[in-house]
């Protein structure tokens, strides 16, 4: 039997990262993968969508060329030729990761990992089984779209995000049973390569998550560009129908579409892998753990989305580093403060800290700052005029809470907020830090000076 002193399962943004922090810190590291490494976060989900959000964005910009002068003539799409782009992006970050690995002398082994107890890992792979012993797991298994056995999910026609990605021919109409992230990401996305888009959404808005300025922005843009938006509906039935697809609604409305992507749900791959056997508490799938990221079973941590806490790669990856530096004998524990987040729509969405809506829901007294993209000279001249920032701040103290920014390279800005949020700057410290100009960041400075109603290129004081 092998020995190691850490065994990951597991090799998305959390297991992989854990695995070559474990080696850093001198642990003798196994990683376990049954599929390609880097999870889902690389192979299906963060990286795939974005490069194919990158094609769309691309492709809105020779539709607009003239504006700037360019003449490029007809422009066209080929879906097959932008996959075919996204899964060389995607082969490079794995060999990337793979040399990593390599380098950091991690032994990957390729293969299902079952906890047999604590210290204990038994690996299914192509020529059999084989028995490693350990002095800590890390379980980083990760979530999957839900097979909601509703919606028929034939991964043909009624698809989820992962056949989404691979799908070689544009749909002429698209249907898309969820309006949150991945919902409204793909819809912005496919309504770029020419598909008549419609979302249908059980709540009162689309990316409830998000504050209201925020969602309306989105909703706003979706009406320009035709896709059809309907809240508080619910799905009664989806059915495959001669090479098309009928949606029925609770309220009798039926739509029949070239495709429907189903993106509502997300299942955690924490079953069949010997967690009940080595008493590891499991609960709706979710691995329960301490903010140590160990489970109730010392010596055994879980991390990443079979936790549940925050379905984010950069948190599994944060989370990785606490789990590893513990199994090595050191103390670090996770703090989920602040957590910024982004989203792929068309303007980018990022967030950070508190909303509007939660502070108004929990009665708090906050001074608010926004400064509008259209003010920008760097967002007139890129002509991404769409959008906003808004800083969220404690009046007693002057610190910043939160911020949402809706608009191009939402997700780059809300990086300067996040280590404001972390440092424990203050609204002032960021409106005294020189921006260069012109630039995207003035549009952050200015928000902040609007909580003060001292904004320079806002027209009127902020009452």
């Amino acid at each position: 039997m092998r020995e190691f002193d850490v065994i990951v399962i597991g090799a998305g943004p959390g297991g992989y990262v854990a695995a070559i922090r474990a080696a850093q810190l001198g642990a003798k590291t196994a990683l376990i993968e049954r599929n390609s490494i880097g999870g889902t976060c690389l192979n299906r989900g963060c990286i795939p969508t974005k490069a194919l959000y990158y094609s769309a964005k691309a492709l809105e910009a020779a539709r607009h060329a003239a504006e700037f002068g360019v003449n490029v003539g007809e422009v066209s799409f080929d879906l097959a030729k932008a996959v075919e782009r996204k899964d060389g992006v995607v082969k490079k970050l794995v060999g990337g990761i793979e040399q990593l690995l390599k380098g950091n002398k991690v032994e990957v082994i390729k293969g299902d990992g079952f906890v047999e107890a604590a210290g204990k890992v038994r690996v299914t792979k192509a020529d059999g089984t084989e028995e490693l012993s350990c002095k800590s797991i890390i379980i980083a298994t990760g979530s999957e779209p839900a097979m909601i056995p509703a919606f028929n999910i034939d991964k043909k026609n009624i698809l989820t995000s992962t056949e989404m990605l691979d799908i070689k021919k544009v749909p002429e109409s698209l249907l898309v049973i969820g309006g949150g992230v991945m919902g409204c990401e793909f819809a912005s996305m496919f309504s770029s390569f020419g598909s008549k888009v419609m979302i249908v959404e059980l709540l009162p808005t689309i990316l409830s998550t998000e504050d209201k300025m925020v969602s309306r922005t989105i909703a706003k843009r979706y009406k320009e560009t035709g896709v059809q938006v309907l809240t508080e509906v619910q799905v009664e039935s989806v059915k495959a129908e001669e090479g098309r697809v009928k949606t029925t609604l609770k309220d009798g409305r039926e739509f029949i579409t070239e495709k429907v992507m189903v993106a509502i749900g997300r299942s955690f791959n924490s079953a069949n892998m010997g967690l009940d056997k080595a008493g590891v508490i499991v609960e709706k799938g979710r691995i329960s753990v301490d903010d140590r990221m160990e489970t109730n079973v010392k010596g055994i941590y879980a991390i990443g989305d079979v936790t549940g806490k925050m379905l984010l790669a950069h948190v599994a990856s944060v989370q990785g580093i606490v789990a590893a530096n513990n199994a090595a004998g050191k103390d670090a524990k996770m703090d989920y403060s602040v957590i910024p987040a982004g989203i792929f729509t068309d303007p980018e969405i990022a967030s950070v800290g508190l909303r509007e809506k939660e502070a108004e829901e929990k009665g708090m007294n906050v001074a608010i700052g926004r400064f509008p993209y259209a003010a920008s000279g760097k967002a007139l001249g890129m002509g991404e005029t769409e959008g906003f920032v808004q800083i969220i701040s404690d009046p007693a103290t002057d610190k910043v809470l939160g911020c949402s920014i809706v608009g191009a390279h939402a997700t780059d800005l809300i990086g300067e907020v996040a280590l404001a949020m972390k440092t424990g700057a203050t609204v002032k410290d960021i409106t005294e830090t020189i921006h260069a100009h012109p630039t995207l960041p003035e549009i952050v400075m200015e928000a902040a000076e609007d909580v003060h109603g001292m904004a320079i290129h806002k027209i009127g004081r902020k009452k």
